[in-house]
């Protein structure tokens, strides 16, 4: 099985957008992007060839045997101490919150295990190179991905500490972080049977949504409220 050098100050971005081209090739049936994935996975499966084998398709492409060394490699290489907390909370923030809507309750105990981790360390590492603006955002993404896979009280848990951070810190907050909050509480209200309380918090979350300056935030806001689950909150 033949590899290919990382090419110089390789980026993950473009690393994991290359990722998610060659899932969509599979998903289409191109033969170039089928030949890559049996060559290079050791499992490979047309019918489930998820975002997460395109990431181990295209690290042992790079002769690495799995993504989180892919990323290792690709961090120690560009930046050091206080700057490579700062771009693993970067990129597992990414990578979570682009396996989301791949992994639910119904997954791979395995899989929901690595969704779950990757938010807990993207919000470690934010801890030791952000601000409380980011270990808010990183609570936030704890909240959803335990809800997603059925962790609820977790999620509750994560979703409170969230809305306390932003109420505290106030001033390093942006307009959109207290509604995001309300919005994963809500979601882990109504998981809990508090649906009363969640509807109230719903209903801040959309309020505060249109006080959102910027366009491109507050669509993103739309898109996130409209996504399940809701737990029946918002049938």
């Amino acid at each position: 099985m033949s590899t290919t050098p990382l090419p110089a100050k390789a980026s993950l971005s473009q690393l994991r957008a290359r990722a998610k081209e060659l899932r969509k090739a599979v998903a289409k049936g191109r033969p170039d992007a089928i030949e890559r994935a049996r060559a290079h996975h050791p499992a490979y499966d047309e019918a489930t060839f998820t975002l997460r084998d395109a990431q181990l398709t295209i690290a042992r492409e790079h002769g690495l045997a799995s993504w989180p060394e892919l990323m290792e490699k690709v961090a120690t290489e560009l930046v050091e101490g206080r700057e490579l907390h700062r771009y693993f909370g970067v990129e597992l923030n990414n990578e979570t919150w682009d396996l989301l809507e791949e992994i639910d309750e119904t997954s791979p105990l395995e899989d929901q295990e690595r969704l779950l981790y990757g938010a807990y360390a993207a919000c470690l590492h934010w801890l030791e190179a952000g601000n409380e603006a980011n270990h808010a955002r990183g609570e936030h993404l704890i909240a959803r991905v335990a809800l997603r896979i059925g962790r609820i009280e977790v999620g509750l848990q994560h979703a409170r500490r969230c809305l306390e951070l932003i109420e505290t810190h106030r001033e390093q907050m942006g307009d959109w972080d207290e509604p995001f909050a309300r919005e994963a509480l809500a979601r882990a209200l109504a998981a809990t049977g508090q649906t009363a309380a969640a509807r109230a918090e719903l209903e801040k979350a959309r309020e505060l949504t249109k006080l959102v300056a910027n366009e491109g935030d507050r669509k993103v806001l739309d898109e996130e409220l409209a996504k399940e689950p809701w737990f029946g909150l918002t049938s």
